[in-house]
């Protein structure tokens, strides 16, 4: 399959509209700067969306659904069982990612990239069947180029049927059991990092298992040590299918000019893998949360990005950019809503 469309161009934000949204929030009846991130935030959006005053009534949300090889080796608390479980899960609306979505009136799609314990065809849930796992990294590529620009191609679906439907924002989420696992080797591969500084507790591990989690990663950095330096190839050999399908939806949804807000951890470092195979998407992300996952502040500061909040969360699924849609809708409220001076009648600050 050909992944010459991953290096295609993102489309710029819009200098015109930004200087517009400026332009406004310097007469609404408020001292400047005192919105402090909302206000930042309305203006960026204004130019990605290429207008004065954005607005967010349709967010769409992906949850992108595979296992890992890399189970096998007891990187978790759970047992693999559970991706599949939790898929079914999602679909009967009981996951926490389906809440949030029915709260926020998004639409959530969930991808089922390949589990071991297959559910079979779902309500609600469009199978892009790659495989039953990745091979375990720890004796082979995670991924082969197939599979990978599969993987790729699952992500970029989503995002084009999600614009085409209208759109305004692309939340992406993840499931499956071992991802942190591959999450953390990828991170250490694309940042040259030690496993030990980035690999946290996951699911629950004690202090113990995240030694041994590691380890396990300290071996597969070796072994697939002379192919790290290129992005596509550290992915391929360390990444997961719902992890190259979020960095295929990033790329592309920066492409068709669709903001994206990125989750915690595993997200991130997806985001990273995109940025480094197309540095013109960083313009297009905005990002949800700083989790509780040990790694997580690594990654946002080697994307330089400016997490909303900073609640603890470490679940996935998507729901901390869930938790964190309404601030950029009120954002967007506040900045299309307030009156500005003189409208409202009210005295500006005296000029020098």
């Amino acid at each position: 399959m050909d992944l010459a469309w991953l290096e295609h161009p993102a489309r710029r934000p819009d200098p015109a509209a930004r200087a517009a949204a400026l332009a406004r929030q310097a007469l609404l009846t408020k001292p400047a700067g005192a919105l402090g991130e909302l206000e930042r935030l309305a203006v960026t959006l204004a130019a990605l969306q290429g207008r004065t005053c954005p607005t967010l009534r349709q967010v769409h949300i992906a949850v992108f659904a595979a296992d890992h090889g890399v189970a096998a080796a007891g990187v978790s608390a759970y047992p693999q069982a559970v991706t599949g479980e939790m898929v079914r899960n999602f679909a009967a609306g009981g996951a926490a990612i389906s809440v949030l979505a029915r709260e926020l009136a998004a639409s959530l799609e969930v991808v089922q990239l390949g589990t071991v314990n297959d559910p079979g065809p779902l309500p609600g849930v469009r199978r892009d069947w790659i495989a039953p796992a990745t091979a375990n990294f720890l004796d082979a590529p995670a991924m082969d180029d197939t599979q990978l620009a599969r993987a790729f191609a699952g992500g970029r679906h989503s995002v084009t049927a999600a614009a085409q439907a209208g759109a305004e924002l692309f939340v992406g989420g993840e499931m499956g059991i071992g991802n942190t696992t591959a999450a953390t080797a990828l991170a250490c591969a694309l940042l040259g990092d030690d496993p030990q500084a980035l690999t946290g507790a996951g699911t629950g591990l004690d202090a113990a298992g995240m030694r041994r989690k590691a380890e396990i990663i300290a071996r597969a950095l070796q072994r697939h040590r002379d192919h790290l330096a290129d992005p596509r190839q550290a992915l391929r050999r360390l990444g997961g299918f719902e992890i190259a399908a979020l960095a295929g939806a990033y790329i592309a949804a920066a492409q068709q000019g669709v903001a994206v807000l990125v989750d915690g951890f595993i997200a991130s470092v997806a985001a990273l893998a995109a940025v480094r195979l197309n540095p013109a998407c960083r313009d297009w992300l905005l990002f949800a949360h700083r989790s509780a996952e040990t790694g997580h502040a690594r990654v946002l500061a080697a994307l330089q990005a400016q997490p909303l909040l900073d609640l603890g969360l470490r679940l996935g699924e998507g729901s901390g950019a869930g938790v964190a849609v309404p601030l950029l809708r009120l954002a967007c409220a506040l900045h299309a809503g307030m009156a500005t001076f003189a409208e409202a009648g009210v005295s500006d600050k005296a000029g020098c």
